[in-house]
């Protein structure tokens, strides 16, 4: 299933995030919560997380300095947890830091994840989205 859409939810005294009750089924076999490349934490289902990990190692050789820092910033930073009864997932306090999460947050999709920003934090990161389509897509070329 790719995850799409934008939900606005409030995090609980404890830190937990609901996910979107259609997404629940895809995360039911565990959940990987990571550092996202961004200013936001990513929500992967756990199979999906390793198959991609596994991808972008791949072709790096694992003693060489850029193996062993994407090594670092890929596992350092990410958690294995699981929904519980409600659906609901704690979040880390390293990754509320790195996310700069208060209550409000947003949870977008992402395709093969699930991002979650501060809610004020996207609506900034997201306002020119139109715009920064073309400028994205620039350059590209269509696959045949």
């Amino acid at each position: 299933m790719a995850f799409r859409g934008t939900f606005d939810y409030t995090l609980d005294a404890k830190n937990r995030l609901t996910v979107p009750a259609k997404f629940r089924a895809s995360l039911a076999d565990g959940v990987v919560l990571s550092r996202g490349s961004e200013r936001c934490l990513e929500v992967w289902p756990a199979g999906d997380f390793d198959r991609q990990t596994a991808a972008a190692l791949e072709r790096l050789n694992p003693l060489s300095p850029q193996g062993r820092d994407l090594k670092r910033r890929l596992f350092a930073a990410a958690f294995d947890t699981e929904l519980d009864a409600a659906g609901r997932v704690m979040v880390p306090p390293k990754l509320m830091d790195h996310a700069g999460l208060d209550r409000d947050v947003a949870v977008i999709g992402a395709g093969e994840w699930l991002e979650v920003w501060d809610r004020g934090g996207w609506a900034a990161h997201d306002e020119d989205s139109p715009a920064r389509v073309n400028e994205l897509t620039e350059g590209l070329e269509h696959p045949s």
